[in-house]
């Protein structure tokens, strides 16, 4: 177990390292407050669900983390860096990736979850009319949001991730993951590397001509149980139980961004600000593997890492 200032000590210096191997960016106006690392940890660290939303986490560093953090600005301006600094953060996601060093596997979990942000019941347009739209989830049913996609090596490694409107097919969000890694684009780093093994995922990734095209354009060949009634004939029970078991470690991880990290709660107001605080989330999942593997304990086990 980690005391809080040990931890941010520990997430501090690895994103520093990180920084100073980035290019600097040449930003108008006068010097920003906080430093391109401080910035990174405070909003990789405010996404503890122990913190009941933004102004709880400020309170927070503004009552204890003062000493470490001096020249924290008002709650206004703090958000508005961590939200231009999204990019960054979602370059450093992909560098703990590579510092985890994981042992080449042949396939990673791939599936998607709703990322409800409104109450799909209530009047109005919302924060972010035009972009989040109202989709069907098989676990909590109709919601307002969007569809958030993820790749799991088997340790609990995020490899990549994106999101896009609710009402997104799973195929549609895959054909850009796929594409963008396969062709990579600075603006959509987040999907992390190309894959040369297999994507392990459920019957929302379904269609022959999908497959055959995304293997053959992408290199991504994915592999899910077939429909019952599929021509391609029925898969065994203990095969699909064999499956199921793989990909469960794509729902283990979305228990933590939701429920150990505050996914859930998340309620923006812009869309910068949602992609920069879901990107803290994946960095701040890493994190606590690497955390872990430097401890020796499971990677998965964040429940008692940080002692408050």
């Amino acid at each position: 177990m980690h005391d809080v200032d040990t931890f941010l000590t520990t997430l501090y210096v690895m994103v520093d390292d990180f920084c100073h191997s980035q290019p600097p960016k040449r930003r108008p106006g006068p010097k920003a407050s906080l430093s391109r690392s401080e910035v990174i940890t405070l909003a990789v660290f405010a996404r503890w669900s122990r913190f009941d939303g933004e102004r709880d986490f400020y309170r927070y560093a503004h009552t204890k983390l003062r000493n470490a953090f001096p020249t924290l600005p008002e709650r206004s301006q703090f958000n508005r860096l961590v939200r231009s600094h999204a990019d960054l953060i979602e370059a450093f996601v992909l560098h703990l990736v590579a510092v985890l060093q994981t042992p080449r596997c042949p396939y990673q979990a791939l599936d998607s979850s709703a990322m409800p942000v409104r109450d799909a019941k209530r009047r109005g347009h919302g924060w972010l009319a035009g972009q989040a739209d109202i989709g069907w989830s098989n676990s909590i049913g109709w919601y307002e949001g969007f569809s958030l996609l993820t790749a799991t090596d088997p340790t609990g490694v995020i490899t990549g991730f994106c999101f896009g409107c609710a009402s997104s097919a799973d195929q549609l969000l895959a054909e850009t993951f796929f594409n963008v890694r396969a062709d990579p684009n600075p603006r959509l780093k987040s999907v992390g590397l190309a894959f040369l093994g297999a994507y392990v995922a459920d019957k929302g990734f379904e269609g022959e001509e999908n497959h055959r095209r995304w293997s053959e354009s992408y290199g991504a060949d994915v592999i899910h149980p077939p429909k019952r009634n599929s021509r391609q004939g029925s898969w065994s029970r203990r095969l699909r139980r064999w499956i199921a078991g793989i990909r469960q470690i794509g729902e283990s991880v979305y228990d933590k961004l939701f429920n150990t990290f505050g996914l859930w709660r998340e309620r923006p107001h812009e869309l910068e600000g949602l992609r920069a605080r879901l990107a803290a989330r994946v960095a701040l999942h890493n994190f606590c593997i690497c955390l872990n593997d430097q401890l020796g304990r499971p990677r998965l086990v964040f429940a008692d890492l940080l002692g408050w």
